[in-house]
């Protein structure tokens, strides 16, 4: 299994009764966190409605995470591409990749919330095509061309970057649902890829077959795609025991499912929970289930079984959710920082190889412990034959130290 990045993705989903500020503030403490963990990468989305998702600008808050951040990589997940002129959402990504010092990751999206089409008064039926267009009319200003192109959309009359990305060559990625839609545009452009679909059972299970559609629309426009560029999006909540996790997360997880999911969303076939017991096991105890609730082991099982059945992948993305409280929230990402991410990448195999190798050869260096010990008590006999010649007595006797034991006591010395 090869050597996996580990991020985290924060839409965000915040319960409505909080203070929305203070939750901003929380939400770049956690990005610290992250990144003080090691963590690699860090996302967060874009919406205008539901109540629930309240980052309006992933970049505003991108930009405010990068000057508290050191190393870790900042995405947008995802800028919805129909709502904003393509030259505007360059500007900003180049502002964004500069001001983080060349950590920005462009993820991009055709908007995930009818609401907020219908806010803005677009059509849901051209979204994916809009998003298409912007994605190669952003690319070619990356690139520092200069573009003159008009849609019933947006317009461009000789338009040029006055200022290039930082990095060479930013990556990009595009959402993917279960749909091959979002597939199928990564292979178009040969881009990254996050599948967000992949937190239900239905769209775990579609795994295996998605990246097909992305390998064969690369083929079609002459690209390629790298499964190192592919980043799964799962859900967990980790403590030391799963009766723990399970206290921790049940009544957050209901209230989550029943007040959004099923309340807000009114996602197709999904039923409220009639208790916090039933929202736990219905979510993380089923078999193909799509969540954890439980231990390190447990998540580094089911990420073990996801990479193997979709073929391999190049990033675990976690689902940062308001299950449990903050702190045992901070407290699982922690864990997962301090025992996952070693497990699955190896980083302790060698550890374990060396201990191993010790407890094995023990008779090997039993032996060598006896001869040092054999020799500590040779040197010992000589130390206190010494001894005994500097004695008062020995000195009245008129006793004479012989040259070979002398030499020794100053060797001593």
């Amino acid at each position: 299994m090869a050597r996996l990045g580990f991020g985290a993705f924060l839409a965000p989903h915040h319960p409505i009764g909080e203070n929305p500020t203070l939750q901003f503030r929380r939400d770049l403490k956690f990005v610290e966190h992250l990144d003080e963990l090691g963590y690699d990468e860090f996302w967060c989305g874009e919406h205008h409605s539901s109540g629930w998702e309240m980052i309006a600008s992933p970049e505003m808050f991108l930009a405010a995470a990068g000057e508290r951040t050191k190393r870790i990589k900042l995405g947008t997940g995802v800028i919805s591409l129909p709502y904003h002129h393509p030259y505007n959402v360059a500007q900003r990504m180049v502002q964004l990749d500069h001001m983080t010092g060349g950590r920005a990751i462009f993820g991009s999206g055709p908007g995930a919330l009818p609401s907020d089409a219908h806010t803005l008064g677009i059509d849901p039926m051209v979204q994916r095509d809009r998003q298409d267009e912007a994605i190669g009319i952003i690319r070619r200003l990356f690139r520092g061309e200069r573009v003159t192109h008009k849609t019933d959309w947006y317009t461009l009359q000789d338009a040029a970057l006055q200022l290039l990305p930082l990095q060479e060559d930013m990556e990009f990625v595009v959402a993917s649902q279960i749909s091959p839609s979002g597939m199928t545009l990564a292979g178009k452009y040969g881009i990254g890829i996050i599948s967000l679909g992949s937190m239900s059972e239905q769209g775990l299970m579609s795994l295996p077959t998605q990246w097909g559609f992305a390998e064969e629309a690369a083929k079609k426009h002459g690209t390629t795609v790298d499964r190192k560029q592919w980043r799964v999006l799962l859900n967990w909540h980790i403590a030391e025991t799963r009766e723990k996790a399970r206290e921790e997360a049940k009544h957050g997880l209901m209230r989550w499912h029943n007040e959004y999911i099923t309340g807000t969303l009114q996602r197709p076939g999904s039923v409220p929970f009639t208790s916090p017991d039933e929202a736990v096991d219905k979510t993380a105890f089923v078999p193909g289930a799509a969540a954890v609730v439980g231990t390190p082991d447990d998540l580094v099982k089911m990420i073990k079984s996801v990479y193997d059945k979709s073929g391999g992948f190049g990033t675990v993305v976690g689902f940062v959710h308001d299950w449990a409280n903050p702190e045992n929230t901070f407290r699982s990402w922690d864990m997962v920082a301090r025992y996952v991410i070693p497990e699955i990448n190896g980083y302790v195999a060698k550890l374990r190889e060396s201990q191993t190798f010790l407890i094995e050869n023990r008779a090997v260096f039993d032996r060598a412990g006896q001869a040092i010990m054999a020799k500590i008590m040779e040197n010992k006999s000589a130390a206190e034959a010494l001894k005994v010649t500097d004695s008062p007595r020995f000195a009245a006797a008129g006793a004479q130290v012989p040259k070979e034991l002398g030499k020794g006591k100053q060797a001593a010395e």
